[in-house]
Order: structure tokens, then C-alpha cells, then sequence
């Protein structure tokens, strides 16, 4: 069975999560097909994510989480005022479909807490996906992580 076949879970994020959810993160932009340099890459997500901060980040958003036999392999987060925050996929799980089955979770979301919109800053590794999936580009940022420049996208999507 191949990791597009395997039989996906999907459910809310606890704080019991938190730390698996920074690994995750971290694999994914460490180890995921990029348009970022290694040095770039280094930067951004050093080391898995922890901690009372990040515990404090997650714990004030609605994070929906992908599973395959045990496995969390995806995760999405809606924060305040409609703001999409986190969107990341491990590696092996990429291009499976997950994108849009988590996405669809937040959407829904957004719509329970009568949102308008959903916005996001999309890296240009999800661009493409955030694009393919109706959300347009507001404007196309450049911000700097320590001595590194990263262009993104801000983009939005009406619901």
C-alpha cells in the first residue's frame, strides 16, 4: 500500500500534539521537495519546534491533523481573524491528496465561526497548492529570518 493509499484520519489537535506537530514541521521544510535554499531552510525551522511559546501559538488556533496507521503526516491551522498559519505535509505524503482534505477541514471551519475569508502566507513551495485550491494572491512579500530573505505570498480565499 502505497502512502496515497494508506487510510487517512483526521482529527483536532490537542496540546498533547504540540511537540509532534513542531517534528512534523520541521521534516517537512527540512527534508520536503523546496524553492529554498539549505541555508534558507536552516533558519526558518532550525530545529523542531517546542515549548511554552509554541505550545502558547497552537493553543489559540483550531489545528485539524492528518494520520496514516498512527502516523501524523499532515496539519492545518486556523488562527484569529481567518488567518491560515500553519500548512505543512511530510515529505512521503506529499502530492497524495492531503493538502485538499485538510484544507476542505478549515474551510469548514472558517464557515462554523462565520468567517468571510481565509488568508495566508504562503510560501512558493504552496503557492502553487493555495492557488489550485481559489485562493489569489494579494501581494508578493519578501521578509528576512535572520540574514536570509524569503519571498512568499499573501493570499486569500472568499468563502
Amino acid at each position: 500500500m502505497t502512502m496515497g493509499e494508506a487510510m487517512t484520519t483526521f482529527r483536532w489537535a490537542g496540546r498533547l500534539d504540540h511537540e509532534a506537530l513542531g517534528e512534523l514541521m520541521h521534516d517537512a521544510v527540512r527534508n520536503g521537495k523546496s524553492h529554498y535554499s539549505e541555508e534558507q531552510r536552516a533558519v526558518w525551522v532550525p530545529e523542531p519546534r517546542k515549548g511554552a511559546d509554541w505550545s502558547a501559538r497552537l493553543d489559540a488556533q483550531d489545528v485539524v491533523v492528518a494520520e496514516q496507521e498512527g502516523e501524523m503526516v499532515g496539519f492545518m491551522s486556523l488562527g484569529e481573524k481567518s488567518y491560515l498559519d500553519f500548512a505543512y505535509i511530510r515529505p512521503k505524503a506529499q502530492g497524495t491528496g492531503l493538502f485538499r482534505q485538510l484544507l476542505a477541514r478549515i474551510v469548514g471551519k472558517a464557515q462554523e465561526r462565520g468567517e468571510e475569508r481565509i488568508w495566508v502566507h504562503a510560501s512558493l513551495m504552496a503557492h502553487p497548492a493555495f492557488a489550485k485550491h481559489g485562493f489569489e494572491v494579494v501581494e508578493e512579500q519578501v521578509v528576512t529570518i535572520a540574514d536570509q530573505d524569503f519571498r512568499r505570498y499573501e493570499m486569500e480565499r472568499w468563502l
